[in-house]
């Protein structure tokens, strides 16, 4: 019989690259080792951040077989898979709902591997660690965010609340060019989208995708005054530190695809996402002038050139956002799983969940047929 064993690790450091990643980690660019790593390495988490590094590690006879990014939570902010209002009513009951235990990617709403292994079985025991984990540290419970469907199936099984919510993403229909894309919209919405596009690309300057070395230090400094202006005005204060954005240069450009509005050679605002084996997810996006349709452009338009131009089968445009929709981007289900120590407050939850999922899967219905994709007859 193999031995299965599975440990807490502070800091991603502790395990090799080619460990973490050839678990399959390295399949989505999130959950590689040089992600989570930069995230450490430039104080975005840890500290006062609220995200304290508890990753799981699984062993089969020694060897790394399985892994899973977790996080001591002492607050419920960066994650996307709202539980604030579950936070207040656990204390309005007289517990304490932080700490938490957290498996997710730091402020990245943004679907994945998360019990991340080849192995059901060793995919079965992460998720009892975290179960034990959180009843030996006296935390309230354990939360995955923005699992995969298959994970999400496999943790109800094992006793974890499944929950259910939604994000826009463009999917590639075979498209070979943005044209072809348009052609499948209704006469309306392509009518509005090309005055949209038009409009954007006459602010006064130029639009330019950078990748790789492309990515100069210069187009990191514009992007962080950008990211900066985003982020106070959504969250008080950016998630993310300056030096990330030196991290993602050195380990990363590769990685990432930057698309910059230039005016005298100048950046007034920009998008960043990050590429995929067949997806293209869409992160941030700031600016320094304020110009209509440019956001659109920038951070959409720009995104489904890109793909249709690199064989990308979708776009992820990240949480939220009804506005996603007239641009060809479709209500999508996402997932997490969650478990609670307290008997009374895993009835409630459950029966809220049951209620919550049903009302989504109705509202992805409905969203979805006021798309602007044309109506087959």
């Amino acid at each position: 019989m193999a031995e299965l064993s599975v440990s807490v690790l502070t800091g991603i450091s502790g395990i090799a690259a080619a460990d973490w990643d050839g678990c399959g980690a390295g399949e989505n660019p999130f959950t590689t080792h040089r992600f989570l790593l930069a995230l450490e390495d430039s104080g975005s988490v840890g500290g006062r951040t609220g995200w304290h590094p508890s990753h799981l590690v699984a062993r089969l006879d020694g060897q790394v077989a399985g892994v899973a990014p977790c996080y001591l939570k002492t607050n419920s902010q960066g994650e996307y898979i709202f539980d604030h209002n579950w936070a207040e009513a656990y204390a309005r009951a007289g517990g304490s709902y932080y700490p938490k235990l957290q498996c997710a990617v730091p402020f990245t709403p943004v679907t994945g591997p998360r019990l991340i292994a080849r192995d059901p079985q060793v995919q079965a025991a992460l998720l009892q660690a975290m179960a034990e984990f959180s009843l030996q540290s006296d935390l309230s419970g354990a939360h995955i965010s923005f699992c995969t469907e298959a994970e999400a199936e496999l943790g109800a099984q094992a006793g974890f609340l499944p929950r259910v919510t939604q994000q826009y993403h463009w999917l590639n229909d075979g498209y070979a060019s943005f044209d072809d894309f348009l052609a499948a919209l209704s006469s309306r919405k392509r009518k509005a989208i090309r005055k949209e596009r038009e409009r954007a690309q006459g602010f006064g300057g130029q639009i330019v995708s950078l990748r790789g070395d492309r990515i100069l230090p210069e187009h990191w400094d514009a992007f962080w005054h950008f990211y900066q202006d985003t982020g106070g005005r959504k969250w008080g204060r950016p998630y993310l530190t300056r030096a990330f954005s030196d991290c993602l240069h050195d380990r990363m450009r590769d990685d990432c695809l930057l698309v910059l509005a230039l005016r005298d050679g100048q950046p007034i605002a920009g998008a960043l996402n990050l590429i995929g084996r067949d997806a293209l997810y869409g992160r941030y996006w700031g600016c320094v002038e304020d110009h209509p349709f440019l956001h659109f452009e920038l951070c959409y338009y720009q995104a489904i050139d890109w793909a249709i131009a690199n064989g990308l089968s979708r776009v992820e445009a990240g949480a939220q956002g009804d506005h996603k929709l007239a641009r060809g981007y479709l209500p999508t289900r996402t997932h997490s799983l969650h478990w609670v120590a307290d008997p009374g407050f895993r009835r409630a939850l459950e029966n809220y969940l049951d209620r919550e999922r049903r009302a989504v899967s109705e509202e992805i219905i409905e969203i979805a047929d006021w798309g602007p994709f044309r109506r087959s007859e």
